[in-house]
């Protein structure tokens, strides 16, 4: 919903009843990840997708009817072997689509989530998305740090969920939890979405250099809260980093212990350091391998630059085991030659580590190309099987 929340809320605020068409679970090689939403406004217009051009179609009218009726709807696009390109996932891929109509009278909590969503701070939202009443479906429990607000339908419900979504929460995961009816942990017969709203996750750029420029604005296309830190404040301008979210002039070492002390660091954050030079690099490199675990630690230089630098941080105190984090030289071999290219090289290292890829061309392959894939060909029971 991330990414059509603006219209939403724009809508909301209106009075207007829109329909928002959501991925819930995805099986074999779809192409939207869970969480990827389509809104379909009350003027007709359309926002965000659902499969990437695939089952557009189809969704529109099924939000548009759902907006109408106000009866939200569990739907399953597959492949049928009669007619694949007729209307449907080509790709093989299946997915689980929630529709609901979306006003202030069925999500009254809206804006608070918008304001959060806004202001940078961790919310989520579990939807009733199954349920033998179907007075609970579509129901919301808005999921905060220090607790929820809302109502499934039932207190026991409520404090289930409340607490089994924290560690989602926390860890920015969307997915499909499965209780009782009354919120059983270990019941079946309600399903439950559960959407993560945390902050973007951070990229710091360390050197002001023409490779942190292209980075910088690679990641910030990613969808990475961007900072570029450099000591050199004569290069370390908002001109040269347009765009970024913020330009530090500081020491990089002091700046990253900063960060670490005040708790900005966490297991999403990507460090990419691109000084190129030992005076910044080794302290740097120390503070990020004894600090808490990240997504990424990569460091730009030759082969021998790299050796020494390992040489350097070996003296400093920091262990085989801390240096097997370190991702040096930075990238995967593209044969890239300007910034341009090093960033793409850089961000398919991150991106590929992130998802457990092999770095190989998809040609070459035999295995599933999205590696979190599930495997479940048959719809539980209240879908609505649209088989295409």
């Amino acid at each position: 919903m991330r990414e059509v929340l603006d219209t939403l809320f724009s809508g909301w605020e209106n009075g207007a009843t829109a329909g928002l068409a959501t991925v819930v679970r995805t099986f074999q090689s779809a192409p939207r990840p869970a969480g990827a939403s389509m809104l379909v406004s009350a003027d007709g217009t359309v926002a965000g997708s659902v499969s990437g051009g695939c089952v557009e179609g189809a969704v529109y009218e099924l939000a548009t009817q759902v907006a109408e009726d106000g009866v939200p709807q569990l739907v399953r696009y597959g492949i049928s072997d009669d007619d694949a390109y007729a209307v449907g996932l080509t790709c093989g891929g299946i997915l689980d689509v929630f529709v609901e109509p979306v006003s202030r009278d069925t999500f009254s909590l809206l804006e608070g989530v918008h304001d959060d969503v806004a202001a940078g701070r961790p919310v989520g939202v579990a939807t009733v998305i199954e349920h033998p009443d179907a007075a609970w479906i579509g129901r919301h429990l808005v999921v905060r740090p220090d607790g929820f607000e809302g109502d499934l339908g039932s207190d026991r419900a409520n404090h289930a969920i409340g607490d089994d979504t924290q560690g989602l929460l926390a860890a920015g995961r969307n997915t499909t939890l499965t209780y009782g009816p009354d919120g059983e942990r270990r019941g079946e017969g309600m399903q439950v979405f559960f959407a993560s709203y945390s902050p973007r996750p951070r990229l710091l750029v360390f050197g002001a250099i023409d490779f942190a420029t292209a980075l910088a604005r690679l990641g910030t296309f990613l969808g990475y809260r961007v900072t570029v830190c450099d000591a050199r404040g004569v290069f370390a301008t908002h001109a040269r980093f347009p765009g970024v979210d913020e330009v530090i002039v500081s020491w990089p070492d002091r700046y990253l212990r900063e960060q670490i002390v005040g708790g900005l660091i966490d297991p999403r954050t990507v460090i990419c350091v691109l000084t190129h030079d030992p005076k910044f690099d080794v302290p740097l490199l120390e503070a990020a391998l004894h600090g808490p675990p990240v997504a990424y630690i990569g460091a730009m230089g030759s082969r021998r630059t790299h050796l020494d630098r390992l040489e350097r941080l070996r003296q400093v105190g920091v262990t085989d085991t801390e240096l097997a984090r370190l991702r040096s030289p930075i990238g995967l071999d593209l044969g890239s030659r300007t910034p341009e290219e090093t960033a793409v090289s850089i961000a398919a290292e991150i991106i590929s580590l992130q998802w457990g890829g092999s770095g190989e061309p998809l040609h070459t392959l035999v295995d599933a190309i999205h590696h979190d894939d599930l495997v479940d060909p048959y719809p539980p029971s209240g879908h609505r099987l649209i088989d295409v």
